[in-house]
């Protein structure tokens, strides 16, 4: 079965008022997203990844000693990050649960220490890429970050939470200014009732 480009669980101009144009959330999933998914569907057509799930693709198709990674799991893997990043935003449920702020305040010392890590991490990747709240194996939260389509599945870790950093996801509504796009996807539109469930 051919993958399929998810519907927004809001409207395209639900998260203007929080920063998120009408025209870049167009923009980004309607003609971005689509393309990754159009592009992973014809790459896959033939191969052993044909069928698979999107999760399996990821995990085999990642190779950990290469500069570039193949058209396949760029392709699957830009379709996953996408997937969640959409989910994990919304125009309510901005205030984080109590259980959720004391894991990330036992975590990083604050929920200020996290953010502030956290931007850090979107704010110095260097060219694409995304900047990531993760739980590890051993289920210690942690901040990282991937360059271009690289996700913690290839780690063996659950993403809670992902900022998309590359420029078609800022550059309409923020021009060149990432760091004021990471900062105000925090505090405004993380669902972080969304993330917590992700816990």
């Amino acid at each position: 079965m051919a993958f399929q480009l998810p519907e927004l669980p809001y409207a395209h101009d639900a998260l203007a008022s929080s920063g998120m144009s009408e025209e870049t959330l167009k923009f980004h999933h309607d003609i971005h997203h689509k393309a990754y998914v159009d592009n992973l569907n014809k790459a896959v057509a033939g191969t052993e990844w044909e069928g698979k799930s999107l999760e399996d693709i990821i995990n085999g198709s990642y190779d950990k000693g290469a500069v570039a990674q193949s058209g396949i799991f760029n392709n699957a893997s830009q379709h996953w990050n996408h997937n969640l990043f959409w989910e994990i935003m919304g125009p309510s449920n901005n205030g984080m649960p109590s259980v959720f702020e004391d894991a990330l305040s036992k975590a990083f010392g604050s929920i200020g220490q996290f953010k502030q890590e956290f931007a850090a991490a979107g704010t110095s990747q260097f060219g694409s890429g995304w900047a990531w709240l993760v739980k590890d194996q051993t289920g210690t939260l942690k901040v990282t970050k991937t360059e271009n389509g690289v996700n913690p599945l290839c780690f063996g870790q659950t993403a809670l939470l992902g900022c998309d950093v590359w420029e078609h996801s800022y550059y309409i509504d923020f021009r060149n200014k990432r760091p004021a796009y990471v900062e105000n996807f925090l505090d405004k539109l993380v669902n972080w009732h969304a993330v917590a469930a992700r816990l």
